[in-house]
């Protein structure tokens, strides 16, 4: 594979109804990189994750994950590659039990059943989830769905982490279970949040989309020190940057 594993050229797209939610974005993202998506609502960012692995098709524009371009002949091997989480697990949980959902992928890979067993063993363990396997999923907790939607992509074994929105819905306890699991994690990651300080915490680069273009693309840190790009795209810095409201003082991290 490419050292250059996701490559994004001019991408365009337009949706049925004449919405235009992407506007010729362009960038790449190396291996190993932690890259966050940021932007308001509606900027685009949940259109920008779902066409890296073909859920949906640009309306122009240029792909590249490793050494293919995205089409429908490459669409399972980029599937293969490109592990997506979706913001709500409800849509990546569906079988009787949790063993079921992480065995689901690999096995529709027709990997023998050893293997299988193996992948959803190791998975379930990477996400400290292995004493839920036997559990239906719509008896979890919302952070043990996040857990286990990770564990189903994991156990594809991919190259790349796309994550949609990851902590939200969570509490405090579960929000920081999973940070700390996702700092762990030594695939290519790329986020979309609204949690900016988890943002500040895992990701050294972040790219902002504003009304559906690529508005900045740097340093986390250089980015959230930039107010005026910040209010520009109707954005506030993370809170652990933010001036305490009783004293007055800044909280700003080095």
């Amino acid at each position: 594979m490419s050292h250059h594993i996701i490559d994004v050229k001019n991408l365009k797209h337009t949706y049925a109804d004449g919405t235009a939610a992407l506007r010729d974005v362009s960038f790449r993202i190396t291996h190993g990189e932690s890259v966050a998506i940021i932007g308001a609502n509606g900027a685009g960012k949940s259109t920008l994750l779902m066409h890296l692995n073909g859920y949906l098709a640009p309306t122009s524009g240029e792909i590249r994950i490793g050494d293919f371009p995205l089409t429908k002949s490459t669409l399972p091997e980029i599937r293969r590659t490109v592990g997506m989480v979706f913001q709500d697990p409800d849509d990546q949980l569906f079988m009787p039990t949790v063993h079921d959902d992480v065995a689901f992928g690999p096995f529709n890979l027709g990997l023998p059943g050893e293997e299988v067993e193996q992948r959803v063993n190791e998975a379930l363990e990477q996400v400290g989830a292995a004493h839920l396997a036997d559990k239906p999923p719509y008896h979890l907790s919302g952070g043990e769905k996040k857990r286990v939607a990770i564990a189903t992509v994991l156990s594809m074994t991919p190259d790349i982490l796309v994550m949609d929105e990851p902590t939200s819905g969570l509490d405090p306890y579960a929000r920081r279970r999973l940070i700390s699991l996702l700092r762990d994690f030594r695939h290519t990651k790329i986020f979309t949040s609204h949690d900016l300080d988890m943002v500040m915490d895992l990701c050294e680069r972040s790219i902002v989309l504003h009304e559906g273009k690529v508005r900045a693309d740097g340093p986390t840190m250089e980015i959230f020190r930039d107010e005026i790009l910040l209010a520009e795209c109707r954005l506030e810095k993370p809170l652990s940057m933010q001036g305490c409201p009783v004293c007055g003082r800044g909280r700003c991290r080095s």
